[in-house]
């Protein structure tokens, strides 16, 4: 069971008020030191519980998640989130620990956001001929506010895309897309797709280009100025392009400098907007590189 890795990081009483069936049903799960354990479901309900959470259950879970890997635990913690077997991303706050301008680490940890990674293997089958052209995929921009599946569907449109043997090269700069643990992708992306972690979406899209000969680039979250310069490049080498945004709408892309470029640049072929209006992932439109309506949703 992918959800096994949360499992053995929740302290017993939290354990006792969940069952394992239940985690796979569940998007997030949220503890606060004095306050109850809120659970958010995939289809966008949010329940809080009775109990609050202690000091020494934040501390337990704590404790739990760094048997994993001390080594990863210590490198992650400075950048506020630590990803676990089967792909579970954990976020912490607590006291930042600063050296020369930058965090050195967190301590007294007071909160924590366990996401519970999702596969929708099939979900991208549903999207993919309203993103090709003449037998090639479009440069595809995904987008949606955090939390309505833009990762998950990029991911699985990944599949799709390299069980169609296209090379596809993943920059996963946080771990989200296909999370890698002792050098394997904790998702399922294809036979046919590279993972580089860690690295920046722009120095990544790069690399890629020079050391693995992709014929498809997909990256998380674009919006810096580098990320801007490096899909020149992409494009430029005859590369297609699949990335995620955060927006609601193309008004919301104009206004972000960056993304405004390369929507005024009509790089992007086809824009995917998705909403948690009717649940996680629900499909608002599909539109081409002039804004005409190739797919609506059934948003309401």
């Amino acid at each position: 069971m992918k959800t096994e890795a949360v499992w053995r990081a929740l302290p017993r009483r939290i354990r006792e008020k969940l069952t394992e069936k239940e985690l796979e049903h569940l998007q997030e799960i949220r503890l606060r030191c004095g306050q109850p354990m809120i659970l958010k479901k995939t289809d966008g309900r949010i329940l809080p519980m009775t109990e609050r959470i202690s000091a020494a259950e934040l501390r337990e879970t704590v404790s739990l998640l760094s048997a994993y890997s001390l080594y990863a635990f210590e490198e992650e913690l400075r950048q506020g989130y630590l990803t676990i077997e089967g792909g579970h991303r954990v976020g912490f706050c607590g006291k930042a620990v600063m050296e020369n301008g930058e965090i050195r680490t967190l301590k007294q940890i007071n909160a924590l956001n366990i996401r519970i990674a999702a596969e929708q293997k099939g979900w991208g089958e549903t999207f993919l001929p309203d993103l090709m052209e003449e037998g090639r995929f479009c440069h595809t921009l995904i987008v949606s506010p955090p939390g309505c599946g833009k990762t998950t569907l990029l991911r699985d449109i990944v599949r799709c895309l390299s069980e169609r043997m296209l090379t596809v090269g993943v920059v996963d700069e946080r771990g989200e897309i296909a999370p890698l643990r002792d050098g394997v992708p904790q998702m399922d992306v294809g036979m046919c797709t590279d993972v580089l972690e860690g690295c920046p979406k722009a120095k990544g899209m790069v690399l890629l280009l020079r050391s693995m000969g992709p014929d498809v680039i997909a990256v998380d979250e674009l919006g810096r100025k580098e990320d801007v310069d490096a899909v020149y490049e992409v494009l430029h080498c005859g590369v297609r392009l699949m990335a995620t945004a955060h927006g609601v709408d193309m008004e919301d892309l104009w206004n972000r400098p960056q993304l405004g470029k390369l929507i005024q640049g009509r790089i992007f072929e086809r824009y995917l907007f998705l909403s948690a209006r009717k649940g996680t992932g629900t499909l608002e439109v599909i539109l081409d590189r002039d804004g005409n309506v190739l797919r609506k949703g059934d948003a309401g």
